[in-house]
């Protein structure tokens, strides 16, 4: 088969972490737009970039792009296309869509119309006029963008941020994609102390573990293309096969965290155990003003309560003026916080080194990163 034009899809802001990952596994020719970024590869590189990207949302495959300013073109542009190469005659195909600045702005009738021409397409490959579709699924959507239409085939099923390590969550969890994003940005390592004192559900705290043991995120979970006839079973065995292999689980991890609230640490220490280090991680149940990281040199990366976020502004305010006067104690420490407060740095005492604004869900935050020293040479390993 021939290279494939692939999509790792990226939170608004994080296009260039997501990137960066891609060539980190070896991935150069990629293209960066917002909320996605391209690259090309085969079909092994759907089952390795699946089972790696710790930042993307989906995996998708580009099955075409066109202009469409009428219903027609739409249906003319999407029949083109070669949906039988993919889906078999008993594939599920549900369509998606999205429209925006476009002339077709009714986004269930765009969706009706791909999935006509889908169908005819089909009809045409397989002699039938009617398919049960009750085989693997093939989610299609439909994007529209200023008049041009993008043609994309879902591979991955569930968004990647769902491990399958966090069975439940605290009331306002962050993603497990956009956690990893936040400590990729921090350039954390695995020889440095890291701690959460704000930790709820403990996200950032196994995220920091998997990254530390080159845990592939998606190790523990399955893909919609796993099912696909087209991509054979030999290529998701080696992918999860050198996923396996690539663990260090040698590596000493000096990982903890904590938070005010007793359900919370529970939920954490059931995600930690599920994800298999409930020996690596510690946790107590501490307001901020009693947190005493231990070690030099460490990183501090949380998401502080905020009124917005859980409902009591008062509460949410003095939870983080604590959190500043507790990090002054701690001068060789670098801390991150993602938070709507806009008195962040105040409370710290000094301007952020960097802030990068991003949403936690639908709120627009600031990802403030204050940095500490490295730490002395000899003590460093890159």
């Amino acid at each position: 088969m021939k290279q494939l034009q692939l999509i790792a899809t990226s939170p608004m802001g994080l296009e260039a972490v997501v990137a960066r990952e891609l060539k980190e596994l070896g991935y150069n020719d990629l293209q960066v737009e917002n909320g996605r970024v391209n690259f090309t590869g085969g079909l092994a590189d759907i089952c390795r970039t699946n089972l790696w990207m710790r930042t993307a949302g989906r995996i998708l495959i580009n099955m075409g792009k066109f202009k469409a300013t009428t219903f027609e073109e739409l249906f003319e542009g999407t029949k083109a296309l070669d949906w039988p190469d993919w889906i078999p005659e008993d594939g599920e195909f549900p369509v998606n869509g999205r429209s925006h600045k476009s002339q077709l702005s009714s986004v269930p009738a765009c969706q009706s119309i791909v999935k006509k021409a889908v169908v005819e397409k089909m009809k045409d490959r397989y002699g039938t006029e009617w398919f049960d579709e009750n085989g693997g699924k093939y989610v299609i959507e439909v994007s529209i963008l200023n008049d041009e239409a993008l043609l994309t085939l879902d591979t991955s099923g569930a968004g990647l941020h769902k491990r399958g390590y966090r069975p439940a969550s605290t009331e306002a969890p962050i993603r497990e994609s956009m956690a990893a994003a936040l400590i990729q940005l921090s350039r954390w390592r695995p020889e440095r102390p890291f701690y959460d004192p704000f930790c709820g559900s403990g996200t950032f705290l196994v995220e920091a573990a998997m990254i530390g043991w080159n845990i592939a995120p998606g190790i523990r979970r399955s893909f919609n293309s796993e099912t696909w006839s087209i991509i054979p079973e030999s290529l998701w065995s080696e992918a999860r096969e050198e996923a396996y292999d690539s663990v260090k689980d040698d590596i000493p991890l000096q990982i903890a965290g904590s938070d005010i609230d007793p359900h919370s640490i529970d939920i954490a220490e059931a995600a930690i155990r599920r994800a298999g280090f409930a020996k690596e991680i510690k946790l107590n149940v501490l307001p901020v003003s009693k947190v005493k990281p231990q070690g030099d040199y460490g990183v501090i990366i949380t998401n502080p309560p905020y009124g917005e976020r859980l409902g009591d502004e008062a509460e949410a305010e003095a939870a983080i003026r604590q959190f500043g006067l507790t990090t002054l104690h701690y001068p060789t420490w670098s801390v991150f916080a993602i938070t709507p407060s806009l008195k962040v740095e105040h409370y710290m005492g000094r301007p952020a080194d960097k802030k990068r604004k991003l949403f936690n869900g639908r709120i627009q935050c600031e990802y403030y990163q204050f940095f500490g020293p490295l730490p002395p040479r000899e003590k460093r390993n890159d």
